[in-house]
């Protein structure tokens, strides 16, 4: 049996509008976001009393998801550095096909992202670079040349 599909990454944030206003100015979109508790929301993370806001954005070509939750209780607790580096063990960023590396990083900017290193060519392939975003979120841009 093989798996279907990747249906979406989950970052636990603090400020949840701060994170979901980064992810729409990345040109993500906003599904939906609803509060979940209850049991089952206990059974299937394995908390006791869990009360949170989740949204769900989606890329535009519908195939890539992030679930952002904001727990109320428990309360989320940090497992790391709030600024981590990028050789931090664990997932440490997410990294976004664009069209216009400079307009994405405008925008972004416009919600306090910040450049991690420099805007690279790699071959005459790609421009990457890192970004850090809300509560230390990295995500890496690939704008594909010619």
């Amino acid at each position: 049996m093989t798996i279907q599909r990747m249906d979406n990454v989950g970052i636990v944030v603090d400020d949840l509008e701060a994170a979901i206003a980064f992810f729409a100015a990345l040109g993500m979109e906003l599904e939906g976001e609803m509060l979940v508790e209850g049991r089952w929301v206990d059974r299937v993370v394995g908390l006791d009393g869990v009360r949170g806001d989740i949204a769900m954005m989606r890329t535009p070509d519908g195939h890539g998801g992030i679930e952002l939750t904001k727990f109320h209780t428990p309360a989320a607790i940090s497992a790391e550095p709030g600024y981590a580096p990028v050789n931090t063990l664990g997932i440490r960023r997410i990294m976004f096909a664009v069209e216009d590396i400079e307009d994405v990083l405008a925008r972004l900017r416009a919600h306090g992202a910040e450049l991690i290193g420099e805007v690279e060519r790699y071959e005459d392939k790609y421009r990457l670079c890192y970004v850090r975003g809300p509560e230390g979120i990295i995500v890496a841009l690939a704008e594909e040349l010619g």
